[in-house]
């Protein structure tokens, strides 16, 4: 496909659409007394040349499967990505003026609020990684036509986040993403570390494996030049390095500092006089290009999605949760072909090995990077394209509560698996200790946290997360747990289980993962001593069963001890706290892992920091004194 250069008055109309997508973002911000008007001038040329000569776009559905996607990443210049489509006839004009009022949704950064934004950005380092995750799954599971396209702003492309996803993309060779950096040259509250030292990002963009190319970022016909040069490009991504200027055309505010994130306030209208006179045709409209008809995007339907067969285990048989999730991965995996897996090199410890075995192409080794690994997850799941389940240790998700948080502004259903938690992994020590992972789920809004206790209520937490809107996390432990339940017992979000009670008990035991099973040993060695206790299993930390809890802990005078494998704050006993304090005659007593624990075989850890049976059977008793 040989490269036409566009005619004289096509290359015109995107200089003065470039223009024009400039004083939008002057008035826009304007009107909001707040925004960034200058990072949007120095992307008016890249958005116009994307928009208007290189995106596909259904403006009747703006997230059709088939349509190119399109991430800015360096989502304080939302301004100019509105007016983009406000000026590709999605929306009227008139209304870039509500942006940022309390009641539009054209927010000071992007969200998926907007039909038009599959992810939200701003919290800058993470749009690589969702493009490369969409463009992963255009190229090996849609196998479509539709490219990616992501604008960086180099002062973003200092996180070490860019770097993983750059990496990523370079080892899959994801030749339908083409990475945009706009060299401004200006941060917010100074110069960037590399200026305009062009080189230097395309001698680092062709390490990581990419098709560098430098361009004047506004240079229309340079710009045009670029993006055909991308789309011919075959087994590399492409990063084009666009050298542009803050301010771009503002004139005494072009290339200076200290006017990032203001409105240009009373240099507002002279600005704009000066805009409109270097626009030639003051009419000037232009129409994104149409979605292709070939090489479309499959139907897909990732509804309803089952265990292609029951749970199949024997009461009392001794099975690790972790192994459990990987023998149900792979089963829903046979029964719906978008169920794909992604895990951070830890496959071999997660289980998640097992959709590998089942079918290679649909596991994504993201390697030792998991800001990346959930970035790409998070994009892999845009438009319903796949069901993702990621896992890792549960402790090196903290590592990328970020992406999880913007996952969560971004409306995303990713299931997050997190193994290896609390103390009883035992030898390896603190490091790969999850202690603090339901605290960071609990707080991700419109999560729901998962924590089986044996293989088959494991099965079911894996088959439920698949259907559940929002962020999933499934917590899953190292060591074996017995199988307590019947391979038909029913599950539910949000409802817990009763494993033990008698009319006579005198103290509620609540407990979760490996502590569900030493409370059950605390009952037996109470009731040696005429003590009986009920033992609650919650499934769900979030939602959390509070009617179970409250009436049981009713019948048991009101006397509850939760146990748990997690640090005190934010976990299963603050969640049952939490869902009690409303309630009058009830007292608690909460076991934890009190500081940092340390290496040694699990049952010696979980006794030395105090969530052992025999630390259970203390806490009863103590409870009963009082």
């Amino acid at each position: 496909m040989s490269y036409h250069k566009p005619e004289a008055k096509t290359v015109q109309d995107l200089k003065d659409l470039a223009q024009k997508l400039r004083i939008h973002s002057i008035n826009a911000t304007q009107a909001s007394k707040s925004g960034h008007p200058t990072s949007c001038a120095s992307i008016a040329e890249i958005m116009s040349v994307l928009f208007f000569q290189q995106l596909r776009l259904n403006l009747k559905h703006p997230r059709d499967p088939s349509s190119d996607r399109f991430i800015l990443s360096k989502g304080h210049a939302a301004p100019i990505l509105y007016a983009a489509w406000a000026e590709a006839g999605l929306f009227p004009i008139e209304d870039l003026n509500n942006l940022r009022k309390i009641d539009s949704d054209l927010e000071g950064h992007p969200t998926p609020r907007l039909n038009f934004i599959d992810v939200g950005t701003g919290s800058l380092g993470q749009g690589v990684a969702v493009g490369a995750g969409m463009a992963y799954v255009g190229k090996n599971f849609d196998k479509a036509d539709y490219r990616t396209y992501v604008v960086v702003g180099d002062g973003e492309s200092a996180e070490g986040s860019i770097w993983e996803s750059l990496h990523f993309a370079g080892h899959y060779k994801l030749d339908n993403l083409c990475v945009i950096f706009d060299v401004n040259r200006l941060g917010q509250s100074e110069a960037t570390s590399l200026q305009h030292k062009l080189d230097v990002y395309r001698d680092r963009l062709e390490a990581f494996g990419f098709n560098a190319v430098v361009v004047d970022g506004h240079d229309v016909e340079e710009l045009t030049k670029a993006f055909h040069c991308a789309a011919i490009t075959k087994n590399k991504p492409t990063a084009i390095i666009a050298k542009t200027f803050k301010g771009k055309d503002f004139p005494n505010i072009e290339d200076l500092d200290n006017w990032h994130g203001k409105p240009l306030g009373d240099k507002a209208a002279e600005v704009v006089k000066h805009l409109q006179g270097l626009i030639v045709n003051k009419d000037v409209k232009l129409a994104p290009k149409p979605v292709s008809k070939t090489g479309a995007a499959p139907d897909v339907d990732i509804s309803n999605i089952k265990l292609s067969s029951p749970p199949a285990y024997k009461l009392g048989d001794s099975i690790a949760t972790r192994l459990a999730y990987g023998t149900a991965l792979a089963k829903i995996g046979q029964n719906n072909q978008r169920v794909v897996a992604l895990d951070g090199d830890t496959k071999n410890s997660t289980f998640s090995d097992k959709l590998k075995n089942l079918d290679p192409q649909r596991y994504i080794e993201c390697f030792i990077a998991e800001q990346n690994l959930v970035g790409v997850a998070v994009g892999a799941a845009c438009r319903r394209r796949t069901v993702a389940f990621v896992s890792t240790f549960a402790t090196f998700f903290t590592r990328a509560f970020d992406q999880i948080r913007m996952g969560a502004i971004s409306q995303t259903n990713v299931n997050f698996v997190g193994s290896h938690c609390g103390c009883s992994i035992g030898e390896d020590g603190p490091s790969q200790m999850g202690l603090e992972d339901i605290a960071m789920f609990r707080t991700i809004p419109g999560s729901t946290i998962f924590y089986p206790s044996d293989a088959v209520s494991t099965e079911r937490a894996v088959e439920l997360a698949a259907n559940t809107k929002g962020v999933c996390f499934i917590r899953t432990s190292r060591p074996n747990t017995c199988v307590i339940y019947d391979n038909e017992e029913p599950f539910t979000i949000g409802r817990g289980k009763v494993v033990r009670q008698k009319s006579s008990d005198e103290v509620l035991l609540i407990g979760a993962g490996i502590t569900l099973y030493e409370c059950l040993a605390a009952a037996d060695q109470l009731e040696k001593n005429c003590i009986t206790v009920r033992v609650i299993d919650p499934f769900t930390v979030k939602p959390l069963d509070a009617e179970l809890i409250i009436e049981h802990g009713k019948q048991c005078g009101g006397r509850v001890v939760v146990v748990e494998d997690h640090y005190q704050q934010g976990g299963l006993g603050e969640a049952v706290l939490s869902a009690l304090a409303g309630e009058r005659n009830f007292v608690v007593k909460h076991l934890y892992v009190p500081t940092v624990p340390r290496s040694g075989p699990p049952s010696v850890l979980i006794d030395m920091f105090g969530i052992s049976a025999r630390h259970v059977v203390n806490a009863v008793n103590e409870i009963l004194k009082d």
